[in-house]
């Protein structure tokens, strides 16, 4: 999510799958994820490549977890609108949030923002700062459940968890902005293919726009690996026909 909306400037249509009917989900177990790992992705839009995208996660003897997310336009996207984003979680055992780090650099923008979480009174405090003017451009603070996930948590989450076409359930994420109970979809068995290799996967669809936590129109599909590994090989946002769709494909997995 994040940044990703802004390294496209015109549409690629293509068919979007129709929402499915699903029932709620009861997961039958849950994967067990390796402590450490980086995959590395490469994004697309309108068959151009626009940069990269690398997640990197690691957790500590104590069971609380780092998650890592960097951003980087390359090329053509560059020279219209250059990103350079870091965003840094920090989780506990159970995938709560505990901190989140976000650095933007986007054209001539610079901001980062903090978030807070304080459990104990179901308390999310968000400050965001220009960086160049030195000035606050939104400090609030949310009511949310004790136990509320960001938005590496809460996709690690789904990938420990069994979820099958034909069922769905509901996350508690929040963005420090706005908290939501946020759907997911599973919707069909497919076949992808990516710089990385040939997967057999689950395609999820993942309700966060919309007004949902993020006020754009779009649709956003993952793609996860049908077996242990629970690997997210694909990510697809669906956008407006003025901006239209940016893919992200695995190109390189390091554990």
């Amino acid at each position: 999510m994040l940044a990703l909306c802004l390294l496209a400037l015109a549409a690629h249509p293509e068919p979007v799958p129709e929402p499915s009917t699903v029932a709620p989900a009861t997961p039958r177990e849950e994967y067990h994820l390796p402590g450490k790992y980086a995959l590395t992705y490469g994004v697309d839009w309108r068959l151009v490549r626009a940069g990269t995208a690398r997640v990197t996660w690691t957790t500590g003897s104590g069971g609380n977890s780092q998650a890592d997310l960097h951003i980087e336009s390359a090329g053509l996207v560059s020279k219209l609108y250059r990103v350079n984003d870091d965003y840094r979680a920090q989780l506990t055992e159970g995938l709560c949030g505990q901190s989140v780090l976000f650095t933007a650099d986007e054209g001539k923008r610079r901001r980062e923002t903090k978030i807070s979480f304080d459990h104990s009174i179901g308390k999310v405090s968000y400050l965001e700062r220009d960086l160049l003017k030195n000035d606050v451009v939104l400090a609030k603070e949310l009511q949310t459940p004790g136990c509320v996930l960001e938005y590496m948590g809460a996709l690690h989450r789904l990938r420990s968890l069994r979820l099958d076409p034909g069922q769905s359930i509901t996350l508690p994420v929040t963005d420090g902005k706005k908290f939501a109970s946020v759907k997911i979809e599973a919707q069909e068995r497919e076949q992808v293919k990516t710089p990385a290799g040939t997967w057999n996967t689950i395609r999820y669809e993942l309700f966060v726009f919309n007004d949902v936590l993020i006020s754009k129109k779009a649709r956003m599909f993952l793609w996860i690996t049908d077996d242990n590994r629970r690997l997210p090989v694909q990510l697809r946002l669906r956008m407006q026909l003025l901006i239209g769709t940016i893919t992200l494909q695995l190109e390189k997995e390091e554990l």
